[in-house]
């Protein structure tokens, strides 16, 4: 067997690289790798009977390729690699592709309805043990997810998530849209995370193209990625005080989450950084006077987030609830490949910006924030250091922009090549994958959102909980539906 291609992130490699193993090579070698610590990264289907996984070495820094030709079926990973269970029942609904004793092979996003066996829910059996159904409709402007609990009495035995009722298509229109509105569709792929998804767009189509970013394009781009990763994780903060009835913080990290979106707005016009990363740079530069008055503005919102946090961690009311609630082991984060937030939570030191280093975060770091008990405080508290860290981020890199240009021509995509880019979103790991054809064109686009890694985490972290406690859970989370969609 061919020794498997090995990358690092944004690094373009030809498809004959990456040549097609038999399915129990491929079985053996995703084994092989996950056992010493790589991660699934990636897992796609390229055609009816061709497929690709990119497996990801946090230590190291390298991205893994092995290609799977199988007509068939191939003998399930689920049962030896919990993290491939995802990958496999997506890949049963989309292709061809049969894993062959899965434990758990229901639609991933296809509505149920429209599959055979697919309406059926997993079942607890007793005389004390009842279902209780919530959404998929939910008040106000919460995103549509089924959720499915086995309780005795209070307790959950058990969580089943449904999900899919936002699929979009969103990477068959990547692969098909023009050029100009490929990136504001890719910009869609998780409208919280519009920065993060451009940002690992744009990053393929560069590693394909060999388009250097210049200098003051890269910084630009991380400011306007560390001030999304502020913006949500305040807004994670008010709410989890919010849903343990401590309003104060609740109030006061609602409002701030709207300062820190207006920050992004004074970059490029639009809250949600919509318009702003391009491939080849950026669209929006920033003279010293508006940089300046950014840097005051984020100094205030900071002095203020601290008066809001200090009031939680304080109470003692707010501390008795987030301490022990929904706690995720370390081992079982490592067996499901949890990403971001919710793993450096279990003590993981996993961290895109750190381990697959690209871009400005190749010539600036920012420390890794990490806590140790997996539960919702320590998920809240990752929040809390990020935040601080990000800011001091931002408030030295507005101060001594480089100077130059913001935006390079990107050239035409090599021919039958493939590249994949990480980016760390404020959920955790942001991996989008291209593969091209013989003319340069796309023949294959794969998104995998963090969300996809982490809900099954939700399901687990429930059982044996207090139903009560589910929205507490939820919202240390915060996972996206359209992200894991598409």
């Amino acid at each position: 067997m061919k020794a498997a291609a090995v990358t690092r992130n944004e690094e373009a490699l030809s498809r004959t690289r990456i040549p097609p193993l038999g399915p129990e090579a491929f079985r053996t070698a995703v084994i092989t790798a996950l056992a010493k610590g790589r991660r699934l990264a990636a897992w796609f289907s390229v055609s009816d009977q061709e497929y690709c996984a990119v497996l990801a070495d946090d230590q190291a820094g390298t991205l893994t390729w092995l290609g799977l030709a199988a007509e068939g079926g191939l003998d399930s990973l689920t049962p030896v690699c919990p993290q491939a269970h995802a990958f496999e029942r997506e890949l049963a609904e989309s292709s061809a592709f049969r894993p062959i004793g899965h434990p758990w092979l229901k639609p991933l996003r296809a509505l149920r309805a429209e599959t055979p066996g697919g309406g059926e829910f997993f079942r607890v059996f007793g005389e004390e043990v009842h279902e209780v159904a919530v959404g998929p409709v939910h008040a106000g402007v919460i995103e549509p997810g089924h959720f499915r609990f086995q309780c005795a009495g209070e307790k959950v035995l058990h969580l089943e998530i449904a999900l899919g009722y936002q699929h979009r298509g969103v990477e068959q229109a990547l692969r098909s849209a023009a050029p100009q509105l490929a990136v504001a569709i890719a910009e869609t792929a998780a409208g919280d995370t519009s920065i993060g998804h451009a940002l690992a767009y744009a990053g393929v189509l560069e590693a394909l193209a060999r388009t250097a970013v210049p200098p003051r394009a890269l910084a630009l781009r991380a400011v306007a990625l560390e001030l999304e990763r502020m913006a949500n994780h305040a807004g994670d903060l008010g709410a989890l005080a919010q849903d343990v009835g401590y309003l104060p913080t609740s109030a006061h990290c609602g409002r701030l989450r709207g300062d820190l979106l207006n920050l992004t707005a004074e970059v490029c016009g639009n809250r949600f950084g919509r318009g702003l990363v391009r491939p080849g740079g950026v669209a929006f530069d920033l003279e010293p006077e508006r940089a300046g008055r950014i840097r005051k503005r984020l100094q205030t919102i900071l002095s203020e987030l601290h008066l809001a946090m200090d009031l939680a961690w304080k109470s003692p009311s707010v501390m008795a609830r987030w301490e022990q609630a929904g706690r995720l082991s370390r081992k079982a984060a490592i067996e499901l490949g949890v990403v971001g937030p919710a793993a450096r939570a279990c003590g993981l030191a996993r961290d895109v910006r750190q381990d697959f280093a690209s871009g400005f975060y190749a010539l600036a770091h920012i420390p890794l924030a990490l806590a140790h008990g997996g539960d919702v405080f320590s998920r809240a508290m990752v929040r809390w250091l990020e935040i601080q860290r990000s800011a001091g981020f931002v408030l030295e890199q507005l101060h001594s922009l480089p100077q130059g240009g913001i935006r390079v021509n990107v050239g035409p995509l090599a021919p039958s090549s493939a590249a994949a880019a990480l980016v760390e979103g404020w959920r955790g790991e942001i991996c989008h994958v291209a593969l091209t054809d013989g003319h340069g064109g796309l023949a294959a686009y794969k998104i995998v959102d963090p969300s996809f890694h982490n809900w099954q985490a939700l399901a687990l972290v429930m059982r044996n909980g207090e139903i009560s406690d589910f929205p507490l859970c939820n919202k240390s989370f915060n996972l996206s539906y359209c992200g894991h969609d598409l």
